[in-house]
């Protein structure tokens, strides 16, 4: 065997081990990757129902309410074109509130109810999630919250 040929299957074997090593990582990270989805996503099926997703909008006007239990509050998330109802049980964030946006991670339960296990929500009066933001302006709802009503 020749230096040449010999050089050739080194780089060869390096390449097939770089490869498998790639693939090995990508196939652990896919495992671990969370989807943002906005409601109208969920409304036409789009979301996988085992998997766990981010859900974001905004606090539906009139929607939250507390069970008795005194732990889990009940709200709706929606994009101004389709709401989904959501069930966190837990403490909310102290900016939590409705007409604000939030973003809940989580999956999708019985009845099409979306069961929360964390809640996120805005900072100030101006933030809006980058994926809320984009999701409302692809339903064609968003508003500028820096600009003042006329």
């Amino acid at each position: 065997m020749t230096r040449k040929r010999r050089r050739l299957y080194l780089v060869l074997a390096a390449m097939l081990i770089l490869g498998g090593a790639a693939a090995l990582a990508l196939g652990a990270l896919q495992s671990e990757i969370t989807y943002f989805y906005s409601p109208t996503d969920l409304a036409s099926g789009s979301a996988p129902a085992e998997r766990s997703i981010r859900l974001g909008g905004l606090v539906e006007e009139g929607s939250v309410a507390r069970l008795d239990d005194g732990v889990t509050t009940t709200f709706r998330v929606t994009d101004l074109t389709n709401s989904v109802p959501v069930s966190y049980r837990g403490l909310l964030p102290d900016l939590f509130r409705e007409g604000q946006g939030v973003i809940t991670e989580g999956s999708i339960g019985t009845g099409g109810t979306f069961v929360a296990r964390e809640v996120l929500a805005k900072h100030d009066e101006t933030y809006m999630p980058r994926e809320v933001a984009d999701a409302l302006k692809k339903s064609g709802q968003w508003r500028d919250p820096t600009e003042t009503p006329k």
